[in-house]
């Protein structure tokens, strides 16, 4: 699968541009540290904007020296000895750098870098990279014949797009009211060929909702229409608005299209790219990050991964993605259209332990035949669920269509998370990811092809319910606040009486916590309290009473 990516800070706006020197090769090169550096984190606004302040607020996430950029005086000193950076990283500390491939044992000489490795042999102009078609067979794209007016009682009539939303019960949270107001999705991609003039984008910018655009691999215009359109029917996914055509999963978000990648290369240099264009989407504000590619192989075949990169722990893009989950953001990626093929294998940064990885379904719920599958090296669960990504109904700029990929299930997902967030935006990303896996089909035994299966958007909203929601369907009890600190508080339907029996399980089945009382006399309402010593997580409370039995997830 092709993949996609992005480059950080305002300041790299004129470094961006690949080489044309077939004679020089690409450094990665880490500083020893941030030195004595002009901004600070006491002033957290030259940092990052208050959008993003604001996310890692409301998780309690504090900032740190990571946060800091790379020191431009060290910067300015490998320009001064013919260095081109063409990527830098702040949460590393480190920059990428074009230069004469003597140039090495000079840089690593230098008293403020602590590490040099040569990335490639030499540079290799674009116009020679490989011309193979961005799309895979299972990445196609068909136009439809004759869209489906469908007609319902839902807010949106959702026409083509109805049944990857009904799937996973996504139009509940839309008819909720819903559908990703506030909130902001960076999507990382290789094109947005015509999003400036297709009418399936029309909403989105009559409203604003389109919060900025970056080409981070040459000048071109993002929308211009010799680039590829890859990122356009991604985008179409989560917020094309034609009713009666195509309505998608969130088509109130805001969003950051972000240009990172020349669809015809396949690049290590791609990777660094991506933990820039992650930072890059941090420092905006973003809360979701649509990611949909993955990497495996190259076109300099010295520099591709094996199964054994696949740890969670190796890969460049995967540390990135993980430290973008760290700072706050819910980083959706697509798993990989790699499972009919040799590899079969999700891909970087799929493999993280902190990234949301969408495995692909058809139209009845059944496993894609070109959906990658798990488990990452180290042995854990991947994909963690699945959504349509078989004959996903998608917009291009040639019109209302269909097409395959996971690179289609990855931003129906995302569409759809944003909108459980902002359902309840206390939680954490952690605590949407966990709600939205722990009710899919498949949670009760959780497996490498669907992992834990489709998820069911109104069962993940019913158990935040007691997060505050006035409109939710009231439960046989409530248990909140939820999620909770020291104490719990259950409220049923009916009183109790008698013998009341607690417990409280990991989502792996682990019993943590086991109490019971007797009730002399009807009650409607019981205090559970010491729990402040519980780690932080996901728990299936079980209750038994009155000759029956309730349960729900609550988050902590």
């Amino acid at each position: 699968m092709k993949k996609i990516l992005l480059i950080l800070c305002v300041l790299l706006l004129n470094t961006m541009m690949f080489a044309q020197n077939p004679g020089n090769s690409y450094f990665l090169i880490h500083f020893r540290d941030k030195g004595l550096n002009t901004n600070s984190i006491s002033d957290p606004n030259s940092l990052l904007t208050q959008k993003a302040l604001d996310r890692r607020a409301k998780q309690f996430i504090s900032l740190d020296e990571s946060d800091l950029p790379v020191n431009e005086k060290y910067v300015q000193a490998l320009v001064s000895l013919n260095a081109r950076i063409v990527a830098r990283s702040r949460w590393f500390n480190y920059v990428v750098a074009e230069a004469n491939p003597q140039l090495g044992d000079k840089l690593a000489s230098l008293d403020f870098v602590s590490g040099v490795r040569k990335l490639n042999n030499t540079v290799t102009p674009l116009d020679e990279f490989s011309q193979e078609k961005f799309f895979q067979p299972t990445d196609r794209f068909e136009i439809e014949s004759g869209s489906v007016k469908s007609s319902n009682s839902n807010l949106y009539n959702y026409g083509s797009a109805s049944n990857q939303i009904n799937i996973m019960k996504g139009e509940f949270l839309h008819n909720m009211g819903f559908s990703g107001q506030g909130m902001t999705i960076a999507v990382l991609d290789a094109g947005f060929n015509s999003v400036d003039i297709m009418p399936a984008f029309d909403s989105l910018r009559i409203n604003n909702q389109i919060k900025g655009v970056h080409n981070f691999v040459n000048s071109e215009d993002v929308y211009n229409t010799s680039i590829s359109s890859h990122g356009t029917m991604v985008l179409s996914t989560m917020g094309a608005n034609i009713p009666g055509d195509m309505v998608g999963t969130a088509p109130k978000a805001d969003y950051w299209l972000l240009r990172s990648e020349d669809a015809v290369t396949e690049y290590i240099l791609e990777e660094y790219f991506w933990v820039s264009a992650a930072e890059y989407a941090d420092s905006v504000g973003a809360d979701v990050i649509n990611s949909s590619l993955g990497y495996t192989t190259f076109d300099d075949g010295s520099t591709s991964h094996t199964y054994e990169d696949m740890d969670g722990n190796t890969t460049y893009i995967t540390i990135g993605a993980d430290k973008a989950a760290e700072k706050g953001i819910l980083v959706v990626n697509s798993a990989g259209n790699s499972g009919g093929s040799q590899w079969h294998y999700i891909g970087a940064p799929a493999d993280g332990d902190s990234v949301f990885t969408i495995g692909a379904v058809d139209g009845a719920g059944s496993y894609a035949y070109f959906s990658s599958v798990g488990p990452t090296y180290d042995g854990r669960i991947k994909p963690t669920v699945s959504a349509q990504g078989l004959n996903a109904t998608v917009y291009s700029p040639w019109g209302l269509g269909y097409g395959s990929g996971t690179s289609f299930s990855s931003p129906i997902m995302a569409g759809m998370s944003a909108c459980l967030w902002q359902a309840a935006p206390s939680l954490s990303n952690m605590q949407i990811l966990d709600a939205i896996r722990y009710t899919a089909s498949q949670a009760a035994a959780p497996e490498n092809t669907l992992g834990w299966g489709i998820p069911d958007f109104s069962s993940a909203y019913g158990v935040l319910g007691s997060a505050g929601f006035e409109n939710a369907e009231k439960p046989s009890f409530t248990a909140g606040p939820n999620p909770f600190n020291e104490n719990l508080t259950l409220t049923f339907k009916d009183n109790l009486i008698g013998k009341v029996r607690f417990e409280l399980y990991t989502m792996l089945g682990k019993s943590i916590l086991s109490k019971e009382l007797f009730l002399s006399f009807p009650q409607s309402r019981i205090v559970v309290d010491n729990l402040n010593n519980l780690p932080h997580g996901s728990y299936l409370l079980h209750i038994s009473a009155n000759n029956t039995s309730f349960s729900k997830i609550v988050l902590k």
